[in-house]
């Protein structure tokens, strides 16, 4: 794969979840009536993250699926059979609610490989080419894996403990240094919030072009907690919003300046906890 040489930004901010888009033709493959599709959305969907996690263009590229999760999921697996989460139904194409429910029709092979074509392999493809200029321009990439969480365990999440952190940071043994998550944990803590590692989520998302053997891409999962900016009942932003927004990009915006000075995954990475 080429890539240009004309200067990109360092670091890569990856936002899988941020959309509740449904496109018409998916929309009558579900079988949820609209008031269900609606809650479904509303805990489903990491809300706003592509608002806070946004950064001046100079200092990173941000990548965004344009679609729901609910239609394809581009952070899991493509091969069901490597995807832990596809044994409750939500493997890359979710054929169940977050409850458990019968979430869609039954599609083909054909119709599923269609999905993937249509959602999944542009979207790792985008991420991939970004990476691929930040490496070009700069020998390293830091990718942020953006998300969000609900405040109480959702039925189909591994990790039921109810007591959360406000600030998770999910990181990958080859990919993401143990200074870096550090340094992140004393920044977030700084600002008054508890912090997480690995729990209640864990990893971080790296496209499949540099997986496990390219140590210049240093990559780390940071999820908010949904309560510290919006109304989970309603979706609605909190009053506090731009307060946390401004926290945030300001941690966001040191980030990059840290990960330099530590390196990249080339550095002792953390072990999973």
């Amino acid at each position: 794969m080429q890539f240009s040489t004309a200067t990109y930004p360092a670091t890569v901010i990856h936002i899988p979840h941020a959309s509740t888009a449904i496109p018409k033709q998916i929309r009558r493959t579900l079988c949820l009536t609209d008031d269900e599709l609606r809650h479904e959305l509303l805990i489903m969907t990491d809300r706003y993250t592509d608002e806070l996690f946004s950064l001046p263009e100079n200092l990173a590229t941000a990548v965004r699926f344009p679609v729901s999760r609910l239609v394809v999921d581009p952070e899991r697996f493509a091969d069901d059979e490597c995807e832990p989460m596809a044994s409750k139904g939500m493997g890359v194409i979710y054929t169940r609610t977050s409850g458990g429910n019968a979430l869609r029709h039954d599609i083909s092979p054909d119709e599923h490989r269609s999905l993937l074509d249509a959602y999944y392999v542009p979207h790792q493809e985008a991420v991939a080419t970004a990476v691929g200029h930040a490496l070009a321009a700069h020998g390293t990439c830091l990718l942020v894996d953006a998300h969000s969480f609900s405040s109480k365990p959702l039925p189909h999440e591994p990790d039921q403990t109810p007591n959360r952190c406000q600030i998770c940071i999910g990181t990958d043994d080859f990919h993401t240094p143990a200074q870096l998550v550090d340094w992140l944990r004393a920044a977030f803590e700084r600002l008054g919030l508890a912090v997480g590692v690995n729990r209640p989520f864990s990893g971080t998302f790296v496209p499949t072009d540099f997986y496990r053997h390219d140590r210049n891409v240093a990559s780390v999962m940071i999820e908010i907690n949904r309560s510290l900016y919006m109304d989970e009942a309603t979706g609605e932003r909190l009053q506090s919003f731009g307060q946390f927004q401004a926290k945030l990009r300001q941690v966001l915006s040191e980030m990059p300046k840290a990960a330099n000075k530590f390196g990249s995954g080339a550095n002792k990475a953390i072990q999973l906890r």
